[in-house]
């Protein structure tokens, strides 16, 4: 049995624009950055390519054929009972380009229909404007958000869907993950992960000195960027809830040594200044003092700083999937700088996924607790958590018990951080309610959704959606508003 919770939390599922819709060039639809990296797996990285080469596989460009089947799709997540649905907009077809002078009308209006359908059938649409969706032109022409002037490339773009869904959405979030090009531990994650954020590239054996130096600098930009946006869009419509969205995990010290628990500070610090900023509107100290010290983020002025202080954000979005050991490298200090200062190592403690992802539900309560603390008062909306695993159609089903087992200890502890310890948690939306294409890894095989969608990793099968066993036990979750778990 799980912990009631009230009538308007806003149970639901997410997917993203670029690994659900496909149709990639299709309704005037421009290249985004996630349309030129290649399929990849686990331990083998997806690649990123100079534009569309003929030949190579870009499961993107078809995802689940999302853009012709969402009516179906949508059908079968009122059928669960889905109070809200987060999805995003694809920027690239509202302006192909970027810099495009005029949105894409046929673009706009697809989101309508979208959005339509939604409220139709009483779902709330929960709507990331960057999800990883980057147009490739703002790359190739200035370098992705190293340059100031995407900035206003990306107001332009929040600006004309605020107004023009003003009176369909209510929930937003600026930038997906903004926190994940931190990591710069990981050589091959870290550059998807600067990649998907910032549309940087790095010729092989760059200092992670000077990885970190861009990284920091492009991150400014796109946390000026996020707070213009969310004040127009509070002048827009003043009811709108707008929201940063952070991939937040638990940082274990590997031991009670001083050097590990400094360690798992500094790691704390080198990723929580995005939400400090989306929070307070201004750079803690500890990274002020970072940035005098090495003279990153140089191009910083008064205005941004006002900009910031005037687009504090109304919630925090989350996505959690796993927790992470962290071990110090040496018996000295760990600096904010010192990226490889510490290392990232196995927790004994825990079972990990078939992606070696450590299953720690209770780590979701810590977390939890954790933001509150750092951010008291703040509403908290879960919108990635779910379990990716090898799905076995039999006979027409797919018995998930895993999913099943990773989703119920993982709400229970939500449950237990609302009920019990007063956290604002104000919505539960599990990643991948319906198969989509993986973001780290390209595969269509590495399956979160409570659907099965009968793709393979080449995109080659019926499309047919068949609904697993998780489909009714979440539909038992949502009706009894979390008490049958």
């Amino acid at each position: 049995m799980g912990l009631k919770l009230d009538s308007d939390f806003l149970w639901g599922g997410a997917i993203a624009a670029h690994q659900a819709e496909g149709a990639w060039n299709v309704g005037g639809k421009g290249v985004s950055i996630a349309d030129i990296l290649t399929a990849g797996a686990h331990n083998q990285p997806r690649q990123i390519t100079d534009g569309v080469i003929a030949g190579l596989n870009y499961p993107n460009h078809h995802g689940i054929y999302f853009y012709e089947s969402y009516k179906t799709d949508l059908a079968l997540m009122a059928e669960m009972g889905f109070k809200a649905f987060r999805t995003s907009i694809a920027w690239t077809r509202i302006f192909p380009n970027g810099d495009d002078a005029q949105p894409n009308e046929e673009g706009l209006q697809f989101y309508d229909d979208l959005f339509d359908e939604m409220n139709r059938l009483g779902i709330e649409p929960v709507v990331t404007l960057n999800h990883f969706e980057m147009p490739y032109h703002l790359v190739e022409a200035y370098g992705g958000w190293s340059d100031r002037r995407v900035i206003d490339f990306f107001v332009t773009y929040a600006e004309t869907v605020f107004n023009r869904y003003q009176d369909k959405v209510k929930y937003w979030m600026t930038h997906n993950e903004i926190s994940n090009q931190a990591n710069l531990v990981d050589e091959a994650m870290s550059e998807f992960m600067i990649w998907t954020n910032s549309g940087l590239r790095f010729p092989a054996g760059t200092p992670t000195e000077e990885k970190l130096a861009a990284m920091v600098q492009a991150g400014h930009y796109e946390l000026v960027a996020s707070a213009k946006a969310v004040a127009i869009g509070h002048a827009i419509n003043p009811e709108f809830m707008i929201g940063g969205m952070l991939n937040v995990a638990p940082l274990y010290p590997a031991s009670p040594k001083p050097a590990d628990n400094l360690a798992v500070q500094k790691a704390r610090q080198a990723r929580d200044w995005f939400s400090d900023v989306h929070v307070r509107g201004a750079y803690p100290a500890e990274f002020e003092a970072f940035a005098d010290r090495t003279g990153f983020r140089p191009d910083i002025t008064d205005e941004d700083r006002a900009v910031l202080q005037a687009g504090t954000v109304d919630y925090l979005a989350i996505s959690y999937y796993n927790s992470f050991v962290v071990k110090a490298t040496s018996a000295g200090d760990t600096e904010f700088e010192d990226a490889h200062g510490f290392e990232i190592v196995p927790n004994p403690e825990v079972q990990v996924s078939d992606w070696g992802w450590a299953i720690d539900p209770q780590g979701l309560r810590y977390t939890l607790n954790e933001l509150n603390d750092l951010y008291p008062g703040l509403p908290l909306m879960i919108v990635e958590n779910g379990f990716g695993a090898y799905d076995e159609v039999v006979d027409g089903q797919v018995h998930d018990q895993y999913r099943i087992d990773y989703l119920k200890a993982h709400i229970a502890e939500m449950e237990k951080a609302i009920v019990n310890d007063g956290i604002p948690v104000i919505g539960y939306l599990s990643w991948g309610p319906i198969d989509i294409v993986s973001a780290g890894t390209g595969e269509m095989s590495k399956r979160y959704g409570y659907v099965y969608v009968d793709l393979d990793d080449m995109g080659e099968g019926s499309g047919e959606r068949l609904r697993k066993d998780s489909f009714e036990w979440y539909k038992q979750v949502i009706t009894s508003q979390g008490v049958t778990l």
